[in-house]
C-alpha cells in the first residue's frame, strides 16, 4: 500500500524503508520501527524512495531522501526491540 500523503517526505521514506525490509515494526510494540541491518535493503529503500511521485508528479529532492532514510534508520532500534528486551525481575 502506497503511503496516504505523497507529498509527506517522512511517510514515503517510512513505506520505502518497511517495504523493501530495511525496518519492521515489532509485532508486540507498534510504536517501535526496528532496523534490520540490511544494507542492500537499505539501498533498495532509497531506489524505491526516489520513484515515489508526489502528487504533483514531481519526485522528492535525493538530499532530502537522503536526510530523511538516515534520521528514521538512526532513530530505529537497531535489531531487536528495546521494550521486548527489557527483563522484569518481577515476573
Amino acid at each position: 500500500m502506497m503511503p496516504a500523503n505523497l507529498d509527506d517526505l517522512s511517510a514515503a521514506v517510512r513505506y520505502a524503508l518497511e517495504t523493501t525490509r530495511a525496518t519492521t515494526v515489532c509485532p508486540f510494540h507498534s510504536e517501535v520501527i526496528i532496523r534490520v541491518g540490511d544494507d542492500a535493503a537499505e539501498s533498495h529503500a532509497y531506489e524505491r524512495a526516489k520513484r515515489i511521485l508526489k502528487s504533483d508528479g514531481t519526485p522528492f529532492e535525493a538530499d532530502a531522501l537522503r536526510d530523511e532514510i538516515g534520521q528514521q534508520l538512526a532513530v530505529a532500534a537497531d535489531g531487536r526491540c528495546p521494550r521486548c528486551d527489557r527483563a522484569d525481575p518481577a515476573s
